[in-house]
């Protein structure tokens, strides 16, 4: 961040990153490095040592507890590991060389089986269960655990998850096993954070200056851009809060941003641009909770359910503060729109030497206005933020992106569920696809991400339970009559 001033901040100089890589041996370089493949067989010979065998299934109950020192090895030489490939390798060899054994795997079920086709008593059949249930669990698993007990250990199985999905996401290591590995490794951490053991707390500016420091570095949606910029996001009339873990007291997991309005904001510069109307709050201003910004701290935890847990519990918090207060509201971007939008006007100008998303009227206009082919013109303008300084253009285009946009939330699905991402957490909350907002973002990110558009996923509270239900188990998407007669227009005016 810029603009470090006097006062408050001046208590912030001296910022210390939260989390750092523990120290460990620096195994990319030195004598061991240099001879060929000496860090692999360090590295097999660790896992060896490092990963419980597993016990038979008679003394599961009964076989010793691994020794700390093999845990607090493993540990070590992970964090001594400098490069990103090193540390993917040996998250490789560990999915790879210690998962299920499939022999005893294949083995138990085929004992289910035959128990099942002689009719044994219950009895039996459900200890032969649990005996294939004991096999299908991987031994890597067992390290995992007992890393966990190790002080530090939970956060450590963070960073580790979140070196694995980088890994993932690069290439650097590829295959059933190390998803396998992954899946295993989120589930574990599913339960490790699950709600009973998350703290709520609320970010102030008196705050400690590594809690400021970590919710401005995680902002991920609105970038926090000075140290003003952050007094105002928790200052009168905004509330932060972040979720914390009892093994990690005061490090923020996950973080939610709350504008509190006279009513459902349209326009994220009116919350994060303009100061508050007055530096004391005056209750009777206040009618409306906006949740602006929801951001994941802590990579590692992507796809443990944390986000549903936070608004719930904000709303909860809200509620004790101001008890008359009964709108909810996010203001949410709409990451990939512009995105799948091109990829229309590309295959549609392949496929058929035009585009059909737009109507003649809409063509002509656009072709007057810049001179050029309706299709071509849309693509290059997309492709900068330019457009959004003619006034012309911007009243052009509001139309036909309204439109585009709200069939792009509705009715574009993945797996029978909403495309978006942000739009598929706030429908299985529960919420109401309420309002699209145009122009409602003119930042160069929203304008180059989602055209400028914003939208309002609003929450009423009676109704998010049978909403959520609807979503999850029929697919069924609540909307507002805005955006189902904008889906209309899209269906009568635009062809795919």
């Amino acid at each position: 961040m810029r603009g470090l001033g006097p006062g408050g901040t001046a208590r912030c100089l001296r910022l210390l990153r939260l989390c750092p890589r523990p120290p460990g041996p620096r195994l990319s370089s030195g004598p061991a490095a240099a001879a060929p493949g000496a860090l692999e067989r360090a590295m097999d010979e660790l896992l060896r040592r490092a990963v419980p065998p597993t016990p038979a299934y008679e003394l599961r109950e009964k076989t010793p507890a691994p020794a700390e020192g093999q845990c607090a090895d493993f540990v070590s030489f992970y964090g001594g590991l400098a490069e990103a490939a090193e540390r993917a390798e040996l998250l490789g060899r560990l999915a790879r060389g210690f998962g299920v054994d499939h022999g005893q795997v294949a083995e138990q079920s085929a004992s289910v089986l035959q128990l099942r086709q002689q009719q044994r008593e219950a009895a039996v059949l459900l200890q032969a269960e649990d005996r294939l249930r004991y096999a299908l669990v991987p031994r890597y698993r067992g390290l995992f655990h007992h890393v966990s007990k190790l002080d530090g250990g939970v956060r450590f199985l963070v960073r580790l998850r979140a070196d694995l999905l980088e890994a993932q996401a690069l290439r650097l290591v590829e295959g059933p096993d190390v998803r396998e590995m992954n899946g295993v490794l989120k589930g574990m951490l599913s339960e490790w954070f699950s709600s009973g053991f998350l703290n709520l707390e609320r970010v102030t500016w008196h705050s400690s200056c590594e809690v400021l420091q970590r919710v401005s570095e995680s902002e991920a949606v609105h970038p926090v851009k000075s140290w003003m910029d952050l007094k105002r996001r928790v200052g009168p009339y905004r509330r932060c809060y972040f979720f914390s873990h009892c093994s990690t007291p005061g490090e923020p997991l996950i973080v939610l941003h709350v504008a509190l309005t006279g009513d459902i904001t349209s326009n994220i510069q009116a919350i994060v641009k303009e100061c508050p109307p007055s530096e004391t709050e005056e209750k009777n201003r206040i009618a409306a909770a906006i949740f602006y910004s929801i951001s994941l701290a802590q990579p590692g935890l992507q796809g443990v359910e944390l986000g549903t847990f936070l608004v719930k519990r904000v709303i909860k918090e809200l509620q004790k503060d101001f008890p008359h207060l009964g709108t909810f509201s996010s203001l949410s971007p709409i990451p990939g729109f512009t995105k799948w939008l091109l990829g229309l006007l590309n295959s549609q100008t392949r496929e058929l030497g035009r585009s059909e998303l737009l109507t003649d009227s809409e063509c002509r206009e656009l072709s007057e206005l810049t001179g050029g082919p309706a299709s071509e013109t849309l693509k290059a303008l997309l492709g900068s933020s330019e457009w959004a300084k003619s006034e012309k253009l911007v009243r052009a285009l509001q139309a036909p992106l309204m439109r585009l946009c709200a069939w792009y939330l509705y009715g574009e699905k993945h797996r029978g569920y909403a495309l978006n991402p942000v739009a598929n957490f706030h429908l299985q909350n529960g919420a109401v696809m309420w309002r699209i907002n145009w122009m409602a973002d003119t930042s160069p990110k929203g304008l180059s991400g989602s055209c400028g558009l914003m939208v309002n996923y609003r929450y009423y509270l009676d109704e998010t339970g049978p909403n959520s239900t609807a979503y999850l188990g029929s697919k069924s998407i609540k909307a507002s009559e805005q955006v189902l007669s904008l889906v209309a227009q899209f269906q009568k005016n635009s062809k795919l």
